[in-house]
């Protein structure tokens, strides 16, 4: 219980900070409405309909005030440590953006649908108070004109009104036709086989978000309020829009259809494991794709690997492998850079690195930085220690990356630290002829997969028993957990670091930090 306290608790006191905000909005614009004075006759009419449609829709305007927050990518790396040196609490916090800007969605399309369906009990009893169906003063109410200081109380103003009629003729109805539509798009090609399976229908229904805004501060305001709310909007939009770098390149190909693009950096500086976004003109003017950079910082250069996963990425390496010898590729849009998690590795004197197949680029800056400290005598490096852990399905996929491995290896030898970094990479996948022809080579000094000194693993980690000899080694030390893979494997970690952290605080603790995109 202590340990979840530690490892959970601040999430937790922002979750509950949040949802009580939410209840009191709730709860105290319903009372205002159900209880006030100014809206008896309103009341009259409409029933409780009334403040079941305006407390959803006081949730709405705060859920829709904070639902770009999590995602303006600027705000956050400004946030993580640009101009701001946030707590290791508060960093853990702005890796969990996107599962906030989830929560914020559902509450949003929760109170859309509550609020909807209230104003559809509000419009029956305005069409039938107009008609006469119920009690002589609701009748009264509803034929009532405007007046010097008074406007009607019934906006139905044909007696017998056709509910769609009203819906497309008023700025109200048609505006909340609009967003209820773009909210339905929005959500429904965010579920994960659509994300997962056809990214470009969840790219670009995603950006009806500007339509939904557009619509919404047209929804409930007048004209006049509406261009108030619009400007203000405007500035927040703002802080997601993102400056646009188009760079030359240079091109890689390494094995198992991986493209390795080495860009200039012309001015642009970076972190270690920190990740840009890419568009190629050449293949979709409008889509961006996150990619992790591979590069030091201490390079000249940043670079980037694209494996084949997809449309995208396929029409790009295609492109690249079709260019004749020394030709100029394609323009690419480059925006970025923005924080991750990874930027902190080097806060952790002890750091437990685990990449699943591609997700070890980040991982690929930091042990070259490592690299480039080591070479330059960094007297800064607080980092005594490193253990990495690489999963991967094929043994093709480890090539690309263990020339690095191999360097790392032989300069930390040459300079007495052989202990400074424990690598463990495992085979997820084999067949029969590899198994056999490991065991005709297993008695080589060598890997026969990847050439190094460390053996290959085959199957998958135990993760207690790593994360016990970690602990073992570190009796006392504070270890940052990096991830950079699928989120079954991000559930497991997260929960070994709760278990195997220590709530004594002279002793070891585990801080999980997971990559998100």
């Amino acid at each position: 219980m202590a340990n979840c306290i530690v490892n959970y608790g601040f999430s937790s006191f922002i979750l509950i900070v949040w949802m009580g905000i939410n209840i009191f909005l709730f709860v105290w614009f319903y009372l205002f409405y159900d209880l006030g004075e100014q809206f008896f006759y309103t009341r009259h009419i409409l029933k409780s309909a009334l403040p079941w449609a305006r407390a959803p829709a006081a949730v709405l305007n705060f859920n829709c005030l904070l639902i770009l927050l999590p995602v303006c990518r600027n705000l956050l790396s400004l946030l993580r440590g640009s101009f701001v040196r946030c707590s290791r609490t508060m960093r853990k916090q702005l890796d969990k953006n996107l599962t906030f800007h989830k929560l914020v969605a559902y509450m949003i399309a929760l109170m859309t649908a509550v609020h909807t369906i209230a104003h559809l009990f509000n419009l029956e009893r305005y069409n039938n108070s107009r008609q006469g169906v119920y009690d002589e003063l609701s009748t009264t109410l509803s034929n009532l004109d405007d007046t010097e200081n008074t406007t009607y109380l019934n906006p139905v103003r044909i007696t017998k009104l056709i509910p769609t009629y009203f819906a497309f003729t008023t700025i109200a109805g048609l505006t909340g036709v609009v967003i209820t539509l773009a909210l339905i798009l929005i959500i429904t090609s965010s579920m994960e086989v659509i994300r997962r399976n056809y990214f470009e229908v969840f790219w670009y229904t995603h950006h009806l978000f500007i339509i939904f805004f557009a619509g919404l501060v047209f929804h409930g305001a007048g004209y006049e309020g509406a261009r108030i709310l619009l400007i203000s909007w405007l500035r927040h939009f703002v802080l997601y829009m993102i400056p646009i770098r188009v760079l030359c390149f240079q091109i890689v190909m390494r094995p198992s259809k991986v493209l390795e693009l080495q860009l200039v950096k012309n001015g642009f500086k970076m972190e270690v494991g920190q990740y840009v976004f890419i568009n190629c003109p050449a293949i979709s003017q409008l889509e961006w794709h996150p990619f992790t950079m591979t590069s030091a910082p201490e390079e000249d250069f940043f670079s980037i690997h694209i494996r084949s996963a997809g449309d995208w990425t396929d029409k790009l390496i295609d492109i690249m492998q079709k260019l004749p010898e020394g030709a100029e590729g394609p323009k690419l849009g480059v925006d970025g850079p923005f924080g991750t998690a990874s930027e902190d590795v080097f806060d952790y004197e002890v750091s437990m690195l685990i990449g699943a197949g591609i997700g070890v680029t980040p991982f690929a800056s930091i042990l070259k930085s490592i690299w480039y400290k080591f070479k330059d005598s960094d007297p800064k490096l607080r980092t005594r220690k490193i253990y990495f852990y690489w999963l991967c399905r094929e043994t093709h996929a480890f090539e690309w990356f263990a020339d690095l491995l191999q360097v790392l290896e032989r300069e930390m030898e040459e300079r007495g630290m052989g202990d400074f970094l424990t690598y463990k990479l495992y085979l997820t996948g084999w067949d029969q002829s590899h198994a056999t022809h490991v065991m005709v080579h297993f008695d080589k000094d060598t890997d026969v997969v990847t050439g190094l000194k460390q053996k290959t693993h085959y199957g998958r980690p135990i993760w207690d028993k790593e994360f016990e000899q970690v602990r073992k080694e570190n009796p006392t030390s504070i270890v940052g957990t990096f991830l950079c893979g699928p989120e079954a494997l991000a559930k497991v970690l997260e929960k070994k670091c709760v278990k195997y952290s220590d709530v004594d605080p002279r002793k070891t603790k585990f801080y999980f930090n997971k990559e998100n995109f």
